[in-house]
């Protein structure tokens, strides 16, 4: 039996066994990926600003740790452009290989990185540098990832097949957060700030072992196969994506559509925890534990939004969304305000394991539908990545500085957040996306005509 993709080409077919370990792969590549890249966010604020960022104010403590965070982010376009190259002139798998091999040597080097109090300036400086790598290849991971099950699967299952890589953003949390209340739990606090928290770190060795033997059996997408056969390739990916109006008409919508996503999720998964611990002197882990559960809850209702955007819309779905992530602020952060142990894991559990998926869900179908083959890993990268600066690297740091400015009220957060919300929804809705084949460019390249109808998805 061979599952065949409708996607415009039908001399192309992939076994039921090659989609699986298609998936397979960019799960598991996508979950260590995040693993990674979350261990740090979560250890900016209850490690790092300890023992790389000393201060006599903990505010500025945290707020050191949170910059390095955020530089992590500046990094990620970086490695879209410079994997993006490469994905859309060599190819998606190589290019993936490459990634997972560069975030897991810089995680395990993390965990065996000397303190502040060791060796002094040195330490936040290779801090800084191992972050920067983690950056450039989160950066090229996410777009090969999502292309490699977007260009395997039907255009009826586009946003299903689309949102599976998703799951690697829970997953991945999940795990961090998991393995950190784990570490917590079993330990003194003083073991864990002392060596406890590189165990984290130094496991992603394992993670990367496995994700490598997967992802080595994969081949690579019938769209970049296609692409091959007719000699189709880019130059310059980049210089040629920016040369077509409605390619730039695209990235731009699509990174203001974006910022209420980052802006949601790193709220509640990375500055919920600071803003808990802190302002609200409430348990550690207890914020680990809510937000472990909130990102188990994500693994449902993401591809579950996947599925409602292939008959809903992708467009309707994400724009609903953020939406949704803008109403929920004030309300979410007046329950985390009760310090109460269940109201503030219930709030956590809704607004990032419920609600946040519904953007998400849909995200790597909408972008990916945005451009043609020869450009699309550069294009989905460049819209992601660079979004992420603002949208996800800069929210912690933009919140723990506005938390300050109102001597601890969240009148200026939930202001920022709503902001966020109505920019997003605006460009989400002025979004225009095609079907473009992603197995034929022939197709594509029609698409791609001024004379070609948008769709309304």
């Amino acid at each position: 039996m061979t599952a065949q993709s409708r996607a415009g080409d039908p001399s192309w077919k992939v076994s039921k066994k090659e989609l699986r370990t298609v998936l397979a792969s960019s799960v598991v590549g996508t979950t260590v990926e995040w693993y990674d890249f979350f261990l740090y966010g979560i250890a900016a604020s209850i490690v790092f600003n300890k023992l790389y960022f000393p201060s006599d104010d903990p505010l500025i403590g945290t707020l050191l740790a949170f910059a390095t965070f955020a530089v992590g982010f500046l990094a990620r376009p970086v490695g879209g452009l410079i994997f993006g190259h490469i994905g859309d002139r060599v190819g998606r798998k190589k290019t993936l290989v490459a990634t997972m091999l560069l975030m897991g040597i810089a995680t395990c080097v993390i965990g065996l990185l000397p303190t502040y109090e060791q060796i002094g300036v040195l330490a936040p400086i290779a801090l800084i540098v191992l972050r920067i790598a983690q950056g450039v290849a989160v950066g090229g991971e996410w777009g090969g990832a999502v292309l490699m099950a977007v260009e395997y699967s039907p255009v009826k299952r586009r946003g299903l097949f689309g949102s599976l890589p998703q799951l690697g953003l829970a997953l991945g949390l999940m795990l961090g957060t998991g393995i950190f209340a784990g570490l917590n739990t079993v330990m003194t606090d003083e073991a864990f700030l002392a060596w406890g928290w590189r165990i984290a770190f130094l496991l992603s060795a394992v993670l990367v072992i496995v994700g490598l033997y997967i992802r080595l059996k994969v081949m690579e997408t019938p769209a970049f196969r296609k692409l091959k056969q007719r000699e189709k390739h880019a130059s310059v990916p980049a210089v040629e994506l920016f040369k077509n109006r409605r390619n730039r008409r695209n990235i731009f919508l699509g990174m203001g559509s974006r910022w209420v996503e980052g802006v949601a999720f790193n709220t509640w998964a990375v500055f919920a925890i600071a803003y808990g611990t802190g302002t609200l002197e409430m348990d550690q882990q207890t914020l680990l534990m809510a937000v472990m559960i909130a990102a188990g809850t994500m693994i449902v209702f993401i591809p579950l939004f996947g599925r409602i955007s292939d008959s809903a819309g992708r467009r309707r779905v994400f724009a609903a969304g953020a939406v949704v992530a803008g109403v929920l602020a004030y309300p979410a952060f007046l329950l985390l305000g009760t310090g109460n142990p269940v109201v503030v894991t219930i709030t956590i559990v809704i607004v990032l394991g419920v609600f946040y998926p519904a953007m998400y869900g849909p995200q790597a179908a909408l972008y990916a539908e945005l451009f043609p083959t020869h450009v699309r890993y550069s294009g989905i990268s460049f819209v992601y990545q660079f979004s992420g600066i603002f949208a996800s690297g800069l929210t912690p740091l933009v919140l723990t500085y506005l938390l300050g400015l109102a001597s601890g009220g969240i009148g200026f957060v939930f202001a920022y957040i709503a902001l966020a919300s109505l920019v997003s929804a605006a460009c989400t809705w002025a979004i225009r996306t095609r079907d473009l084949a992603m197995y034929s460019e022939e197709q594509a390249d029609q698409a791609a005509t001024p004379e070609a109808q948008p769709s309304m998805r």
